[in-house]
């Protein structure tokens, strides 16, 4: 199963996770009994005994400790701390957002030959891997229909998160909406749509507080994991259209410094284009994941520093996996 594979199926795992947490009570914050519950389970501040005076005030004070910020501290360290080490592996491993992002992405190049409307010119049609895909207005169609299910999709999810899912999911097939819950939903959606039409790469970017806080503490460690691009073959990029920089669904540039590369979400699809463009062309791919001191000469340039590259940065497949390499690329030029 290839990293790619891998990588859809933890998406969408966490993406109906992230649909049925509220309906199975795994965690949500209902506001008509103004508490948060957690795997079915009441969880609350513990100060009801405090208010009744059958509790001091440090025992109050370990609760809210122990019930509010050592769950958020935890949390936080395990995001930062992965971060810190790896990028913005949550977003590009499991944020249902982001996932929404990617099909986004895929259908408006079908539509229009560009992954976002903000994309200066027309992606090319032939791909990493031979094949030709030109663009077709009817898949506007599709992209309006998925945008719209998507938004009214999280609209409601939104709402299960803050009131009781059965009352929600029953008032809305029984068309018993409440008008608070109607106007809720049916604002949320516009936003959505919005949203996922013109601004889903700036909000990943720019607006999305766990995305910028999970870019801040990668980019706080030069030596963490990063997209590294083997300049000693540069020249074999020449014919290549571009193919990392025209697959990432942030719209970046994989070959330039970190800095440039801020929002990157480890999602590897530059690394995969790159090697299925080269094994049409016999040879290796030039973009790798590299870290600690190889990782130096990516992050250190875009600072005017220029530290060596250790000679173990890029190593070259095996003779085995070569040929490997070889025969898959001359399967793919005789289909």
């Amino acid at each position: 199963m290839s990293l790619q594979h891998k990588r859809r199926i933890a998406q969408t795992l966490f993406f109906v996770l992230f649909v049925f947490a509220p309906v199975l009570d795994i965690i949500r914050l209902d506001l008509n009994l103004g508490h948060f519950i957690l795997f079915g389970q009441n969880w609350t501040l513990g100060l009801e005994e405090f208010q009744h005076g059958n509790m001091s005030a440090l025992d109050a004070s370990i609760n809210i400790i122990l019930r509010v910020f050592l769950p958020l501290a935890i949390i936080a360290i395990l995001l930062i701390g992965s971060a810190y080490k790896y990028g913005r592996l949550y977003c590009g491993w499991l944020c249902p957002h982001f996932s929404v992002v990617e099909m986004i992405n895929k259908i408006m190049l079908r539509a229009s030959g560009k992954q976002s409307i903000w994309d200066p010119r027309k992606q090319p049609e032939r791909q990493p891997d031979g094949s030709m895909l030109v663009a077709d207005k009817k898949y506007w169609l599709v992209l309006y229909v998925a945008v719209l299910f998507f938004a009214f999709l999280w609209a409601v999810t939104f709402l299960t998160y803050l009131l009781p899912p059965k009352e929600i999911y029953s008032n809305l097939f029984s068309g018993e909406l409440t008008r608070n819950q109607a106007i809720f939903i049916g604002v949320a959606t516009f936003l959505l749509c919005i949203e996922f039409l013109f601004a889903r790469h700036l909000f990943c970017r720019f607006a999305c507080a766990i995305g910028v806080f999970q870019s801040l503490a990668w980019m706080g460690n030069k030596k963490a994991m990063v997209i590294g691009f083997n300049e000693q073959h540069a020249s074999e990029c020449s014919d290549c259209n571009n193919a990392c920089d025209n697959v990432c669904p942030m719209r970046l540039k994989p070959r330039t410094v970190k800095r440039k590369m801020f929002t990157c979400t480890t999602c590897a699809q530059c690394i995969d284009a790159c090697e299925t463009s080269q094994q049409t062309r016999h040879k290796e791919g030039i973009l790798q994941w590299v870290s600690n001191d190889c990782a130096l000469h990516v992050s250190d340039r875009g600072f005017g520093k220029y530290p060596a590259v250790p000679e173990n940065c890029f190593k070259h497949r095996s003779q085995g996996t070569d040929k490997k390499t070889i025969t898959l690329a001359q399967q793919r030029t005789n289909a």
